[in-house]
């Protein structure tokens, strides 16, 4: 895999396609570092610390804006300096190519820096 793939955007999935299978997965994983592969290959998860809530806001903020523009939508728990970040393809039950879009772009996000 050559193309960074946080220069990519997503694409709309609109199911009927398979889900990535777990070596295809771990490739990806290889240009989304800090998250982890779970549930068999089917979802991925970062956890990122931060040093009080209203950092831990500021990101989950920015990882919404960043998801309304990709049109891909992850799921988001946060709490006082903590915001964890689960990402699949509910339509395929799955991981898509999407999904290591997004993570490699939120890597990338001003309020980590």
């Amino acid at each position: 895999m050559t193309e960074n793939i946080a220069e990519k955007s997503c694409t709309p999935c609109r199911g009927g396609v398979p889900p990535l299978t777990r070596d295809k997965a771990a490739e990806y994983l290889s240009q989304t570092p800090g998250w982890e592969l779970l549930d068999d290959g089917h979802l991925i998860r970062r956890r990122f610390k931060f040093t009080d809530f209203k950092q831990a806001l500021a990101f989950v903020d920015d990882v919404g804006r960043l998801a309304e523009e990709e049109g891909h939508h992850p799921d988001v728990c946060f709490g006082w300096g903590y915001a964890e970040v689960s990402l699949q393809t509910h339509k395929i039950k799955g991981l898509h190519e999407n999904d290591f879009i997004l993570a490699a772009k939120v890597n990338h996000l001003p309020s980590l820096s």
